[in-house]
């Protein structure tokens, strides 16, 4: 076996051992961190199946956002969905055999490549162009959507110019999950790719990415409008 691909082994299993720990410790310090003040986002609902029916509304329509801005949720939408579509065609790598759905998706997967690449580049766009966006922007926001337009772009790039081999690539990736090591293949983009996709994996826990786990542990969100009939008790406060 070759010298890179042993290191790059050693770190995939570096940046999936952080990914996977840091994502635990944050979701448990959401989950074990207790809230002051009753505080939902009006108008809020008054029963647990009501919470769970908004959650549900938030994760998967984004419906607070559709409210605030319909052309900042066309491109974040657009922007999650694809990133979703993506990371549900690549499972094809890791899995043997490939479930007869995920080979009946792989195209659309690729195109949602194309919109992934499309939408980070509109947000990124926006954040510069937009002056009440851009006021608000940070370094960390424009690093997170240019890491993930790379990993698109040398993503197409694969698919459509340099036309990297699937075959090493799966025998590569299969043989991390199965931890029957294989030879990294010996492709220039593929490299580039691949470290970029570690570079997120790594960085995922320690930023705002983090809102995938933190949303169902937003008080503004995950409570019962009931102040009224139950008092909530401060657990800082003095007894």
């Amino acid at each position: 076996m070759s010298a890179l691909s042993v290191i790059f082994i050693l770190l995939f299993y570096a940046a999936s051992a952080v990914f996977l720990g840091g994502f635990i410790l944050k979701v448990y310090g959401y989950a074990s961190t207790p809230a002051p003040l009753k505080i939902p986002t009006t108008p809020a609902p008054i029963t647990k199946s009501g919470v769970a029916l908004r959650l549900a509304g938030e994760v998967l329509l984004f419906t607070s956002l559709f409210k605030g801005n319909k052309w900042t949720w066309l491109g974040g939408y657009a922007f999650h969905a694809a990133f979703a579509v993506v990371i549900f065609r690549h499972l094809r790598y890791f899995i043997q055999p490939v479930p007869d759905l995920m080979a009946y998706l792989n195209p659309t997967g690729i195109w949602a490549g194309v919109v992934l690449l499309g939408a980070a580049g509109y947000l990124f766009a926006r954040r510069i162009y937009v002056d009440r966006v851009y006021y608000i922007s940070s370094g960390a926001d424009y690093f997170i959507l240019i890491l993930i337009g790379l990993i698109a772009g040398t993503g197409l790039l694969m698919k459509f110019v340099t036309r990297t081999d699937v075959m090493g690539v799966k025998e590569f990736t299969l043989g991390l999950v199965t931890f029957s090591p294989a030879n990294m293949p010996a492709d220039f983009m593929f490299i580039i790719h691949f470290t970029l996709v570690l570079a997120l994996m790594v960085y995922f826990p320690f930023s705002k990415l983090m809102h995938l786990g933190g949303i169902f542990f937003s008080p503004t969100r995950n409570q019962v409008d009931d102040s009224r009939d139950h008092r909530h008790v401060n657990p800082w406060a003095p007894t």
